[in-house]
Order: structure tokens, then sequence, then C-alpha cells
């Protein structure tokens, strides 16, 4: 069985800026789906002040969108099978664009609800298959480095909704959190062009039986049409066509379904051993992912600031920005160790230092909330302190590798909905977090809720112990034969 090491002694060949382009592009609906999750911990603010709602309403404001997007992620599995990878961002974007416009315009609580929900079926889509299509069209020597795209550009995107929060935050009450949460429709209609002038997934297209078109784009995205010879090679036999056949077009009745309820016995009702292992690693890492709680802190940053005694809207809109900057330099830092260091090194390190960072913030902020009359500056320092160094620990490792390693391991044509099922475990655990995480805050319980997610931490050191199966080494598609 094979482990989830890196390839830090692999010869690493020159990057194509061609695929690298592709997977930027295709990283901007990252982007979006950062901002309006960044944005939203300081609209919040501003939301229930002016529409007057109560706090069971600001967590289903806060969660709603993850659980749209669990729906979104599993019918964006079966989407990208039937229409392909790049039509499939094309509709994240228009999904995205609507549900802003709604946000945006939002005159009452249903309304702005629906437009979350509208925008959470589009993160839903973007999730499952940005980190897809750059795995599909980068090459084995880069492909942890550009699968990482999405995750930096989720960073990016929530530093930009941070900074926004600072921005608009001065404006009047009605027009600040409107003009916050509307102005992402801008860029999801740039991308929405944009995308169109990106090539399919080769991938995908084997699948459909188009090698003639798959040719001619891993030349492209290629940097020797040796290299493009040897990928099509590999995935015309991942994907079960005789590796001699040169035709431009092959039936795909000879193929085994690429989609529908083929893939899903396959996935779900009689997989193979190790396909079943496959999913219980892809599952396992998506669930501990958001187990640490990590949307809790990105989502309410301002009011754990608050709890750690920082006053003011705008002193806690700016202590937030450091969170942004925070994810965003060490999602950046580990876009180079993935393929270098390792992912099963750096999910430990993350995950040791998670455990550590929780356990501190924890710890002070029931001293703070035990002192009232006291200013203990040493714990509020300590409380800003460990939360920076929890987003840290968190994007050096869990957060990229997460994505990276289950958009890699899923045999070719289980690929789109064993890792959308990935994706909807994801939301799911996301969902449950930041509507609970809310009440937490409130309560003075932020120990007992912290030790709880320094427990499941053990549990993922103790998975990720195990030998988990997925090598970026290996061609996509043929993990069953190197398992």
């Amino acid at each position: 069985m094979v482990s989830i090491e890196g390839s830090g002694g692999e010869n690493h060949q020159k990057l194509n800026m061609y695929a690298a382009g592709c997977a930027i592009v295709a990283s901007m609906i990252s982007i979006i789906f950062g901002y309006d999750t960044g944005v939203m911990s300081g609209a919040m603010i501003f939301i229930k002040e002016e529409l007057k709602i109560h706090d069971t309403q600001v967590e289903i404001l806060a969660g709603i969108l993850n659980i749209c997007a669990l729906f979104g992620s599993l019918l964006a599995g079966r989407t990208s099978d039937y229409i392909g990878r790049r039509y499939t961002i094309f509709t994240a974007s228009i999904i995205f664009m609507i549900g802003s416009i709604l946000m945006g315009y939002g005159p009452n609580y249903g309304v702005l609800m629906t437009g979350r929900c509208i925008a959470g079926i589009g993160v839903g889509f973007a999730l499952m298959i940005a980190p897809v299509y750059s795995a599909e069209v980068s090459s084995p020597s880069y492909r942890g480095f550009l699968t990482c795209l999405p995750e930096l550009g989720i960073s990016i995107g929530v530093l930009l909704g941070y900074i926004s929060n600072v921005a608009f935050g001065g404006l009047s009450l009605k027009l600040g959190w409107r003009i916050m949460l509307g102005v992402a429709a801008i860029p999801s209609l740039a991308l929405a062009f944009g995308i169109l002038k990106m090539p399919e997934s080769p991938r995908w297209l084997v699948m459909q039986g188009r090698l003639g078109e798959a040719r001619k784009i891993l030349l492209r995205v290629s940097n020797s049409e040796e290299e493009a010879g040897a990928r099509l090679r590999d995935i015309k036999e991942a994907a079960g066509i005789d590796v001699n056949c040169n035709d431009d077009f092959v039936k795909p009745d000879p193929l085994k379904k690429t989609h529908g309820e083929g893939v899903w016995k396959e996935l779900l009702l009689r997989p193979t051993p190790a396909v079943r292992w496959i999913l219980i690693a892809a599952v396992g890492i998506h669930f501990f992912e958001h187990a640490v709680g990590i949307e809790a802190v990105i989502l309410y940053s301002p009011r754990i600031f608050k709890k750690a005694g920082i006053v003011g809207k705008q002193k806690l809109l700016r202590a937030s920005v450091g969170v942004g900057i925070t994810k965003f330099i060490f999602v950046f830092i580990s876009t180079f160790l993935l393929d270098r260091v390792g992912r099963r090194r750096l999910l430990l390190v993350s995950t040791a230092g998670i455990i550590a960072a929780l356990a501190v913030l924890g710890a002070c902020l029931t001293i703070v909330e035990n002192h009232h009359g006291d200013q203990l500056v040493w714990a509020l320092s300590l409380c800003i302190i460990s939360t920076y160094t929890f987003v840290a620990f968190f994007n050096i490792g869990l957060a990229p590798v997460t994505w990276v390693y289950s958009s890699e391991i899923f045999p070719l044509k289980l690929r789109a909905q064993g890792y959308s099922i990935g994706v909807a475990v994801n939301r799911l655990m996301n969902a449950t977090i930041s509507m609970s995480f809310y009440l937490a805050l409130r309560s003075n319980h932020h120990w007992r809720s912290l030790l709880l997610v320094c427990w499941n931490l053990r549990g993922c050191l103790v998975f990720l112990l195990f030998p988990i199966p997925g090598d970026q080494r290996k061609v996509l598609g043929r993990h069953r034969r190197a398992i």
C-alpha cells in the first residue's frame, strides 16, 4: 500500500505556464467563495443591527450556506460528468452571481436567506470542481502546487472579504453591508466569461471518447510532445481504452459508465476493497478538516476578538484582517512545500500545532471571562496570538492537503462523484461547527468547546498514523493498481 508522502526527491520538470493559467482561472471561483465567507464575518454585525434579527437567525444565516453547499457538491459531481468541468465552473459562476445580487439587495431576512442559499449551491459547485479541474490539467510534477491554488484562492478571498469589511464598514448602516455582499457579483460575471476561453479537461474528454480533442489540449498543457503522449497513454489506460488506439473519437458504448447509477453503485453499494479504503480516507480527511473549527474562527473572528477584550467595530474588523493575512501567507508557503516535504508530514505538523493553539485559546478565553473587572493584558494578548497561530498551522497543512489529496486518489471514472462525497462531508461538518459555535461563544463554555475540538484532533492524529492510499507521484486514476 502506498502512502500519502510527497515526492521530495522527484525530478521536477519545468512548470507549463498554460496549465498554470488554466488552474489560476479555475481558482477564481474559490476567491469568490472565500470572499463570501470572509465578508460575512463583518457583515453579520451590521445585518443583525439593521434587520433586528435574533441570535438563532444569525446562526441559521451563517450555517445555511454550508447546508446548501452540501447538496450543491453532490449535484456538481454528476453535473461535471455530464457537461464537463469547464461548463460546471461556468454554472457555478452564474449561481454565485445570482446569490450575490440577492444578498446585496436584501430588503429583509427572507430575501437575504434566499440569496445565501443560492450562493451556497454555488459554493458546493466551486469546492468540488476547481481542484478537480486543476488536477486534471496539471502534470504529475506540479499537481500538488497547481491543485493547491483553489485553497490559495479561498485565502485571498477571505482576506479581501475582511478588507471589504473595513472599507465599507464606515458607510451608512443600510448601505455598507449590502455593498459588501453584492460586489461579489462582478467577479462572478467576469469568471463566467473567462472560463469559456479555457480548454476542457483532457481527462473528461477521454472519458467521452473524444481522444483527438484531448490530444490537442495535452499538447498545450505539456512541455513536449513526448510528455503529452505519455500523459494521453496513461489517461487512456485509466479509462479502459486501448493505449495503442490513435483514433480521434471512439464510441463511449464500450466504456464503463462514468456517471449516474453505475458510479454510485461502485462507490457506495458494491465498492472493491481498494475503492472502499480510498473513500474512507477521503471522507475522513474532509471530516477532520472542519472538526477543528476553522470555519468558526473565520466566520466569528470579530466576536472571538470581542471576547478577548477588543472593543469597537472598526478595531474588531481590523483585527480580523490579521486572520486573513495569516491564512494567505501560510497557504502560499504550503504551495511550495506540498511536492517537496510531503502530504503526511505537513498534516502531522499542522494537526499538532492546531491542538496546542486551541488549548491555549480555550484556556485564555476562560481566564478573561472569569476576570470581568480586570484587564489581563497577557491573557488578552495570548488569545489573539493563539488565534493567529491556529490559523497558521491549519493553513500550512490540513487546509491545502485535504483538497489536493482527495482530488488525486480516486480512479478516473469515480473522481468527480467520489470527490463530491468528500466535499459534502466537508460542508456538513462546516455547517455543524458554524451553527453551534455561536451558541458556545455566547455562553461561558469556551474551554469545554475547544477541549472537545482538541479531543477530535487526537482522533485525527490516530487516523493519520495509519497508511492511507494515494501519492501524487502516481498517475491520476491508477490508484486501484497502486494499492
